[in-house]
């Protein structure tokens, strides 16, 4: 941890400098744990901004990641930014893993990109929703948004249980946002609301 701490500095000036190199916008504040949701997921830069974002705000989460990316010299890579391998359509228990790490750590921070992919999909998965509940820990709506070369977090949410309600809230919050590609992103809705 003490690394970690010793390393901010040079990481959220490096993100800055990116960001500003780059011509994206950092917008909103960060806080310091919680579940951290980013939509829309158009493209594969969306990782990239988002680490750029979180370290620019001083946050060292844990993003969850395909499996499939974890090959070498990037896994390694992946691992060292806070990359956590998952596997699609294969029910491993990590949503209850993660749940268990949230409890245990009060510095616990996950970004999860509900969409699971980056091309249009009828629904979000439903994991960050879950984690959500499960440890009472809030979720903070991050986007990505190219038209505007802005990136950042909006509204910090607490869960209700009313899936419907609480997604009308997300619904509203990113019917503006575009994503790296325009037109790839998915309407935020859950299975759980039909």
């Amino acid at each position: 941890m003490a690394a970690d701490a010793r390393g901010m500095p040079v990481r959220r000036g490096l993100a800055r400098l990116l960001l500003r190199l780059t011509g994206w916008r950092s917008v909103g504040d960060l806080p310091r744990s919680g579940v951290f949701i980013g939509a829309p997921h158009t493209s594969n830069w969306d990782f990239v901004l988002t680490v750029l974002v979180l370290w620019d705000h001083e946050v060292h989460p844990r993003v969850l990641v395909k499996r499939e990316l974890f090959w070498w010299p990037l896994g390694p890579l992946l691992g060292a930014l806070g990359a956590v391998p998952t596997e699609r359509g294969v029910g491993g228990g990590l949503v209850e893993r993660l749940t268990t790490a949230a409890r245990e750590d009060p510095a616990f921070a996950l970004v999860i990109a509900p969409d699971g992919t980056r091309t249009r999909t009828d629904h979000w998965k439903s994991g960050f929703y879950r984690i959500a509940l499960a440890t009472g820990l809030p979720v903070t709506l991050g986007f990505i948004d190219g038209p505007t070369r802005t990136t950042g977090v909006g509204p910090t949410l607490s869960m209700t249980g009313d899936v419907r309600a609480d997604m009308d809230r997300i619904r509203a919050f990113y019917a503006d946002k575009r994503g790296v590609r325009p037109g790839r992103g998915s309407t935020p809705r859950l299975r759980e609301e039909d």
